[in-house]
């Protein structure tokens, strides 16, 4: 049995060594690569998505898998998280016919380029066509894989559940009426009081170069390693790399709005922290990476948030940022940049959004993609279905498709059932925030700069697990409960009730 536990761990390596090298060609395409190369690096990312999916789905891996089959019960915690991602990738891929994968990973490429160059000139008509010839695929290759639906569900709960293991768009639905139940009320109070937030500092300009340093400041500050990371730009924020070793983001910077450079900042280091907290013994390996993606957003969402629109946190940070700044933020105080990050207004931007906005930006998305997969509606129609949700939920109206349905780069990707796993992050951190406070006071913690404290506990508790266990078990294992709603409808009415004098 031990020479066939090496074995396949062996394979699974080799698996993991074309992922990560899959890793590395995607930050590069989304952020140096030449326009020229184009058509080549969509048949590079198409061959080698083929090459893995190919070892997912070969005899090797069949062999191996019913080998350790019936030895389940008695193989260590590592070998077993192994066994069930590689089982859950061979079942589900033995289901589809390889063409296909490898038009969808070439398309993707292909794009993701046009949605860049679509949204420069604000005109959806120019990335339609690919969107189009996206969802069909993604419709085909569901196809395949019908038996995955759950009972009564949909085919868009399969893709639900490729981001967030067994969710579906019934417990979906369930999460987001309770949470609109919360934010719809409070949001009305919120922008009904007389709380007068000063924003005269807004558009003072921050030229770049001055960017990149206050980048590097935000980073060094919370501890995301330089050494093992990279700060790259493009059009909009991600991480993405290898491993632990090879953590890296990217930011988009504005020159009249430095603040929405640094909470990207913020945001991607929560990400890229969390893989660089993977236990040495993983590292390398299959399980090296973080979990599902709303654990992942859980993150970068606490970074962004719980940390970075703290009042202690721009208490900390202030002087040393002012001394990068231009001279006009003298005057600003650590309360002002608290004050302004913390505003609450309806606008266009989900990764711009105010906490409490934030996530009807995701319900609005989550609800345009259940129409278009259900085939309520086609892809010439979102445009006008996005305006008009923007309206309903925010009361604004999109100026034109760049701020509207050409804003998130996630569809040109072809991440279709990925964009809930936001605000269910969102949720998660509020409630790891809620255990932390037993153990240390967070606010105390932040305002004296001791960041590796709560990089410590993130670590033991969440990071160095890797992917080892699905949300469920990392939630009984550490926390003893699963997600409860409540943590984070308490984090929200507290926040904004003091903020803006409602308690």
């Amino acid at each position: 049995m031990k020479q066939t536990i090496e074995d396949f761990k062996q394979y699974v390596e080799r698996i993991t060594m074309f992922k990560q090298a899959m890793a590395i060609l995607a930050f590069d395409s989304n952020t140096i690569a030449p326009d020229g190369g184009l058509e080549q690096r969509a048949k590079r990312s198409g061959f080698f998505e083929l090459e893995i999916f190919n070892m997912y789905i070969s005899e090797t891996m069949k062999q191996h898998l019913d080998a350790l089959a019936p030895h389940i019960s008695s193989l260590d915690d590592d070998v077993k998280a192994m066994y069930r991602l590689c089982k859950d990738k061979y079942d589900s891929g033995t289901k589809i016919p390889p063409e296909l994968v490898k038009e969808f990973a070439e398309l993707t490429e292909e794009s993701s380029k046009a949605w860049e160059n679509a949204r420069k000139n604000a005109n959806f008509a120019e990335f339609a066509p690919f969107l189009k010839r996206l969802v069909d695929l993604q419709k085909k290759l569901l196809e395949y894989r019908a038996d995955e639906m759950p009972v009564d569900g949909t085919a868009y709960d399969i893709l639900l559940d490729d981001y967030e293991d067994d969710m579906t768009t019934e417990k979906y639905d369930k999460f987001f009426e309770g949470l609109k139940a919360v934010i719809v009320p409070l949001i009305k109070k919120v922008l009904a009081s007389e709380k007068k937030i000063d924003t005269s500092f807004r558009n003072f300009k921050v030229d770049t170069s001055t960017q990149r340093k206050i980048a590097e400041f935000i980073a060094n500050k919370v501890g995301y390693d330089l050494n093992c990371g990279y700060i790259g730009e493009s059009e909009h924020p991600f991480s993405c790399g290898s491993d632990s070793t090879d953590a890296r983001i990217t930011t988009n910077y504005h020159e009249d709005d430095f603040i929405s450079s640094l909470y990207s900042v913020l945001h991607e280091c929560g990400h890229a922290i969390y893989e660089q907290g993977a236990s040495e013994n993983l590292v390398g390996t299959y399980l090296g990476e973080g979990g599902t993606m709303g654990m992942h957003e859980s993150q970068s969402r606490f970074y962004e948030n719980v940390i970075g629109r703290s009042l202690p946190f721009w208490q900390s940070i202030t002087n040393e940022l002012k001394e990068l700044l231009p001279d006009e933020f003298s005057h600003v105080t650590p309360l002002m940049f608290y004050e302004f990050s913390n505003q609450v207004k309806n606008s266009f931007i989900r990764i711009e959004a105010d906490e409490l906005t934030y996530c009807l930006h995701v319900i609005i998305r989550y609800e345009i993609e259940k129409m278009l997969f259900s085939g309520n509606c086609e892809v010439d129609d979102l445009p006008n279905i996005w305006n008009q949700k923007y309206q309903e939920y925010l009361d604004i109206t999109p100026t034109d498709d760049a701020v509207g349905v050409l804003q998130d780069v996630h569809w040109s990707e072809g991440l279709f059932g990925y964009f809930p796993s936001y605000a269910l992050g969102s949720a998660y951190a509020a409630q790891f925030l809620s255990y932390m406070q037993k153990d240390f006071n967070l606010d105390e913690t932040i305002l004296n700069g001791d960041f590796s404290k709560i990089r410590s506990w993130l670590r033991e508790k969440i990071h160095a697990h890797g992917c080892m266990y699905t949300t469920e078990e990392l939630m009984k294992r550490e926390f003893g409960e699963q997600l409860d709603v409540k943590h984070y409808a308490e984090y929200l009415n507290n926040k904004y009730g003091k903020l803006y004098g409602l308690t």
